[in-house]
């Protein structure tokens, strides 16, 4: 099996990290490590992650940023120090366990052969929390129609931010032209992936809402996305297979 690096962005989340760092531990995938990209947060999540780093270095790292920078600089981040690392698969999962851990054995089972496995929501097996309201529910549906439309894309979930890649799959990706840094940033990886010509498979997963904390998103938030869609569109449209080859399987 691959060496699994799990990256997960941070902002005050010192209520979950220690409890997910311990099912990610617990889990039957050997040598699991997690690389926390915290965001100064002032609830003190950074000094948790170090001190659960001080613990056990050989399996958790942590980077510190100046300030609440956004998700998707946190992620390219932590795709890159992942890969100078050496790690074999990437992971990206929230921290509030709304990704549940327990779905990354089959993940990694998929990723033999496939570039990169999509947890998703709307495919058949996959569901949203059912204590949702029906206006959110419309408006995370939505949201990811209408990405998937304008962007012509094959996966039935885009948005969504449980994933792994395999180490080939990243280093092929343009890293530094992903612009996006709010959650169309998940739209825009997976569109890059698909321009490329890399294998991709979604898995069902249960979204679960957070228990602990408070969400992130905000309906401003999916606004700014819908206009973002557009400039991917645009600035990713000519990418094509020939420029950066799937990995082979």
């Amino acid at each position: 099996m691959r060496q699994l690096t799990v990256v997960i962005p941070t902002y005050n989340e010192s209520e979950n990290l220690p409890a997910l760092a311990a099912a990610l531990w617990a889990l039957p995938i050997p040598d699991l490590k997690i690389l926390v990209v915290d965001d100064a947060s002032p609830d003190g999540t950074g000094e948790i992650a170090d001190d659960l780093s001080a613990s056990r270095p050989e399996r958790i790292s942590v980077i510190h940023r100046t300030g609440k920078l956004g998700l998707g600089t946190a992620y390219i981040t932590g795709f890159k120090h992942a890969l100078q690392s050496g790690a074999e698969a990437i992971g990206q999962m929230d921290a509030d366990f709304s990704h549940s851990p327990a779905y990354l054995p089959t993940f990694m089972d998929l990723l033999e052969s496939h570039d990169a496995v999509l947890g998703s929501r709307y495919i058949e097996g996959g569901k949203l929390d059912e204590d949702w309201g029906v206006g959110r529910l419309l408006l995370s549906w939505f949201g990811n129609y209408y990405a998937r439309t304008i962007l012509r894309m094959k996966i039935q979930d885009v948005t969504g931010g449980f994933r792994i890649w395999r180490r080939e799959t990243l280093l092929g990706i343009p890293l530094d032209r992903i612009r996006s840094n709010g959650y169309v940033f998940q739209v825009e990886m997976a569109y890059v992936a698909q321009r490329l010509g890399y294998q991709l498979i979604e898995s069902p997963i249960y979204f679960e809402d957070r228990q602990i904390g408070q969400s992130k998103m905000s309906f401003r938030i999916q606004v700014e996305a819908a206009f973002r869609v557009w400039q991917v569109l645009m600035t990713h449209r000519q990418l094509s297979p020939d420029q950066h080859k799937p990995s082979p399987q």
